[in-house]
Order: structure tokens, then C-alpha cells, then sequence
């Protein structure tokens, strides 16, 4: 055991012996192992779930749409105002409407608006995955070290975020999770010549037909590469029937066929035309939405995505390489790289799309690690782990700037000492992986790393977003509404379209096309409310006649759009009877 010695000769525990102990305390059993994780998790995801807007634009679209099935009882059609919304299936608009339904059930205030409720699948679908990713990494490691990969990949900050954020893509990586587990598992049992153990067949169908419902042909996409790949690796593809196809693709059809029957009769094709023809190949075809990017864009993002691992995971390549005919490595290879290389060349290019390849990268890190690929003394290795103390004092840095910027020169003082925490820990992760022993420096250097991440995560959405009000435009707007001297007023906007206005304030929000409807919104009698952004002010001014001027204004919001990258002033004019 090593020791060093206190001021008076008593001797202590070193730092990297407690760190190695807290781990193996951790890790006695499963039950344990699976409590620590799940403390990391609440630790990590749930700090900024009710303070943090709504996060425009994707985040209250979903919301919004599940808002609707829930004040008009339909089940089966998804829409955005008045808009069919045949984007994604239905699976997490009824998971969000369970939700929210379960909120109201149990008293929940103005639950229909509490974005909080939304996000709660996305935060059981964050928390699952990385359980889940505990499940698959044992079949690749021991228990100590599985803890370590599914720790890693918990503590990433890509994962953090998708836990906070009403969409599909942490369910998404739940299910993927799962299927990949088990198909891994499988996988892994066949080269060893032995039957799989574990619920695979309850894993794999399950992961695959709550995938499609979510996000539709994805973890298919993500299952068939590797289970090709390796097929023909083993020259046979025999290997898959221990997960007895038929009657997994029967219990498939059962749990996905009618709602997609239903959607097909109901929007008499619609769905499929604009789910298949227009978002699915419209982002294979060009970079929709404005989100072009050029291939490598994932492997630069991936460095500030899967902190604080991502340095770690990058050295491990190497070790890949040597070992890719290893039947595990082999597995790990076949479930990543053919993935990323598909997102790459895809004009479209969103962050979170890899998300699910993540699990399976932290197992392949732990995994160099185990065998001491992970070593301070390669050429470059202590420059890349840089990386671990760089982010966290980047983040620090640009929040601070934000809020200069935006905030008439505020600082979000309420997180620095959070920051500042987290940056000290990512530079001892630095620290003990860049002077420490060579034995254990990557173990240690990656604990103080989630270490890091517990500190940052929460620093940045549960404390420094309140600290910048710039940030809220729609929640500061939806507040003047409130404030109104009349009970449910009617409200427009002109110009300001953003979905997070039209979650917080309703469904009936008007969207007037030019000054003149705006104007005769307002002069419609009756108690109501108009916001009018600064560039379609003239317009509006302009729609009043001669001698008789615009209404004085309730008040000015101004602020920053996130979505659009610019300022934004909008004036609030109210009519009252």
C-alpha cells in the first residue's frame, strides 16, 4: 500500500490509494455498484431541470405537440399549433404526456407549462442508459472497471445536456444502449462457444421497438452495421439466432405497427412523406435546418462533447488498432466506427446525433486503460489530457464573457465557485495523470475527471443560467401576460416566432404576418397582449393611421437569441378593457 508521511511522521493514505479504494468500496457488488451511478447521476442531471428555459427550438416544439395530445385527447396525430408535426414517431410525445399527466394527477401548479415535466423521460432515458451501459461493460470488463466506462460515459457532457432537454435523443441512446448490450453480449458468448447470458432477447427487441417508436429507423441503424460487420468477420451470421429473430421481430410488429397503421390511415400518407421524403433524406441530401457541417466536424466537437474523457479516448486508438481482432475490441470497432463514419459524411451535423456511440467509446477507453494503453509517458499523451482542465476553463471564461456582453456587464458570481472548483479538480485529473506513478495514472486521472464533471455540469445549468436573464426572452415575455390586469388575455407576436413562446403562453398565441393584422389584433376588444420585435416596428408603426399613434408601450424586453445568434428587443403593447 503506498503511504506518505504528515508533518509529524504519522503516515496517511495517499491520494491515488483512497481514490483506488473508493472505487473498489464502490464495486463490491452490483447492487452498489448500480446506487453509486445512480447517485452520479442525480448528482449530474438533475440541478437546472425546473430553472432552465425552454431551450429553443427543438426542446418546445416536442413539448408543445405533447402539450396539444393532452388538450385534444388524440393519441395518434402530432401537431404544433395548427402544424402536423411529421417529423419523428410518437414514442416521446406520449412518454412526455404520461408525464405531465402523472404531474397533474399529483397537483402539479400550471403543469401543462412546467417544462420540468416534459423532461422527465429524458431524464429516466439519461439515467438508463448509463445503468444500461454498466450492463454492457461488464461483458467486456470486471465490475471495477465497469463502473469506471459507464461512470465516464455518465459524466460526459453531451449526456448531461440531452438529460436536460425535452427531446428524443436520450431515450434514443437508452434504447440503443440496451439492443448494442445485448447484441454485444451475444456476440461475446459465441466466440467464447457458449449460449448468452442475461434477458438479451428482452434487451435487444424491447431497446429496438421503443427505438423505432422514439426516433424510427436509428437503433435499427445502429444494430445492423456491427451485427453486418462482424458477420462477415466471422463468416457466418449464425451468431445472431441466439437472439431468435422471429419471435423478437413478431414482438417488434406487435409494439410498432399500430400506432405507424394508425398515423398512416389518419394523415393518409402525410407522416411518411414528410418523416422519410423530407427530414429523414432532406438531412442526407443537404445540410437541413442550417446545420451544415463539413466531414470532421463530430471528431473536433467530440473533444468538448465526451469531456472529460474524450482526451483519454483518443489515446486509446491506437490500442483499438492493435487489438481490433479481438472479438471484443473487434465488437467495440464495428458498433462505433461505421456509425461516426455515416455522420461524418451526412451534410447534417447535430452533436448529439453520436450520443449513442458514446457508451461504447468509454468501454474502449477503460478498456486501453486495463491494459496500459493509457500511458503518460507516450509521445503527446500529456499535451491531450490538457484537454481535461482546458474545457472546464473555457466554459468558465465564455460564461463569464456572455454575461459581460449580453447582461449590462454581469457576472454570473452566484457559479464561479463552483467553476473555479471544477477547474481545480480537472487540473489535479491533469496533474495526476501527467506526474503521477505510471501505475494507476489513467484510473486516477479519470475519476478526478467525473470528479470534475460533477462540479461543471451542475455549475453551468443549475447555477450560472439564472445568473444571465439575457438568455430568457420567452419566459421574461410570458411573465408580462401574467402580470396582466385581466384573467386569459389574448396574445400575438409579430416577428418574435420562437416555439418556447408559444409553450409558456399557449396554443392560441397569434401569429400575425405583418403590422396591419397586428394592428387589428389589438384593436379587436376584449383584454390583450402584443409583442412586436424591433425589426418589424416600422411595419407596425406604419399600420396606424395619421393622428392617431401607436399604444404606449408596456414594456421593452430586450435579450439574446441563442437559436438565431443575435440580439432582440421586442415591445409589449397591452389593451385592457
Amino acid at each position: 500500500m503506498t503511504t506518505s508521511l504528515s508533518a509529524g511522521g504519522t503516515p496517511r493514505l495517499a491520494a491515488a490509494d483512497r481514490i483506488g479504494r473508493g472505487l473498489d468500496a464502490l464495486s463490491v457488488g452490483h447492487g452498489r455498484a448500480m446506487a453509486a451511478l445512480l447517485a452520479l447521476c442525480l448528482l449530474l442531471f438533475l440541478p437546472g431541470q425546473i430553472s432552465l428555459q425552454p431551450m429553443d427550438r427543438d426542446e418546445p416544439r416536442f413539448a408543445q405537440a405533447s402539450k396539444q395530445m393532452l388538450e385534444t385527447g388524440d393519441l395518434v396525430d402530432i401537431r404544433f399549433q395548427g402544424e402536423a408535426r411529421h417529423k419523428k414517431p410518437v414514442g416521446i410525445y406520449w412518454a412526455q404526456a404520461a408525464a405531465v399527466a402523472a404531474g397533474e394527477a399529483l397537483g402539479v401548479p400550471h403543469a401543462r407549462t412546467q417544462i420540468a415535466l416534459y423532461r422527465i423521460p429524458s431524464l429516466i432515458g439519461a439515467i438508463a442508459s448509463v445503468l444500461l451501459a454498466y450492463w454492457a461493460a461488464l461483458a467486456f470488463l470486471p465490475r471495477r472497471a465497469a463502473l469506471l466506462a459507464a461512470a465516464l460515459y455518465g459524466a460526459c457532457l453531451m449526456l448531461s445536456a440531452e438529460a436536460h432537454l425535452a427531446k428524443t435523443d436520450a431515450l434514443l441512446a437508452a434504447c440503443a444502449t440496451a439492443s448494442l448490450g445485448a447484441l454485444a453480449r451475444t456476440w461475446l458468448a459465441f466466440r467464447d462457444g457458449r449460449p448468452p447470458t442475461g434477458s438479451v432477447f428482452a434487451a435487444f427487441w424491447l431497446g429496438l421497438a421503443l427505438g423505432i417508436l422514439v426516433k424510427g429507423p436509428m437503433v435499427p441503424l445502429f444494430v445492423v452495421l456491427p451485427a453486418l460487420i462482424l458477420s462477415v468477420m466471422a463468416r457466418s451470421g449464425r451468431w445472431l439466432l441466439a437472439l431468435r429473430p422471429l419471435p423478437g421481430l413478431a414482438l417488434t410488429l406487435l409494439l410498432v405497427a399500430p400506432w405507424f397503421a394508425a398515423i398512416a390511415w389518419k394523415s393518409g400518407g402525410a407522416f411518411y412523406a414528410e418523416a422519410v421524403g423530407h427530414d429523414m433524406l432532406g438531412k442526407v441530401g443537404a445540410g437541413a435546418e442550417r446545420h451544415w457541417g463539413p466531414p470532421g466536424a463530430y471528431a473536433l466537437a467530440f473533444f468538448a462533447t465526451f469531456w472529460p474523457g474524450a482526451a483519454f479516448a483518443a489515446m486509446s486508438l491506437p490500442f483499438a488498432w492493435r487489438a481490433r481482432r479481438e472479438p471484443g475490441v473487434a465488437f467495440l470497432i464495428a458498433a462505433v466506427l461505421p456509425a461516426w463514419l455515416i455522420f461524418e459524411a451526412v451534410p447534417t451535423k447535430l452533436p448529439h446525433y453520436v450520443l449513442p456511440l458514446m457508451p461504447w467509446l468509454a468501454i474502449l477507453t477503460v478498456l486501453a486503460m486495463t491494459r496500459g494503453a493509457l500511458d503518460p509517458r507516450l509521445r503527446g499523451a500529456r499535451l491531450t489530457a490538457l484537454l481535461v482542465p482546458a474545457i472546464p476553463v473555457a466554459l468558465t471564461l465564455g460564461l463569464c464573457l456572455a454575461g459581460w456582453r449580453l447582461d449590462a456587464h454581469t457576472i454570473p458570481w452566484p457559479a464561479l465557485p463552483l467553476l473555479a472548483a471544477a477547474c481545480g479538480v480537472a487540473a489535479l485529473a491533469w496533474m495526476a495523470f501527467a506526474r503521477g506513478p505510471v501505475a494507476g495514472a489513467a484510473e486516477r486521472a479519470l475519476v478526478l475527471g467525473v470528479l470534475a464533471s460533477c462540479l461543471l455540469g451542475p455549475a453551468v445549468l443549475g447555477v450560472a443560467q439564472r445568473a444571465l436573464p439575457a438568455l430568457k426572452v420567452s419566459p421574461r415575455l410570458a411573465s408580462l401576460r401574467d402580470r396582466m390586469p385581466c384573467a386569459d388575455p389574448q396574445v400575438a407576436s409579430l416577428g418574435y416566432r420562437e416555439p418556447s413562446l408559444v409553450f409558456l403562453v399557449g396554443t392560441g398565441l397569434a401569429l400575425p404576418p405583418d403590422g396591419a393584422a397586428a394592428r387589428q389584433f389589438l384593436e379587436a376588444g376584449g383584454c390583450r397582449l402584443l409583442f412586436v420585435e424591433a425589426r418589424d416596428r416600422d411595419d407596425f408603426n406604419a399600420a396606424w393611421p395619421v393622428g392617431r399613434g401607436v399604444p404606449a408601450p408596456l414594456a421593452e424586453i430586450e435579450g439574446f437569441n441563442l437559436n438565431t445568434g443575435r440580439r432582440v428587443f421586442v415591445t409589449a403593447y397591452a389593451v385592457a378593457p
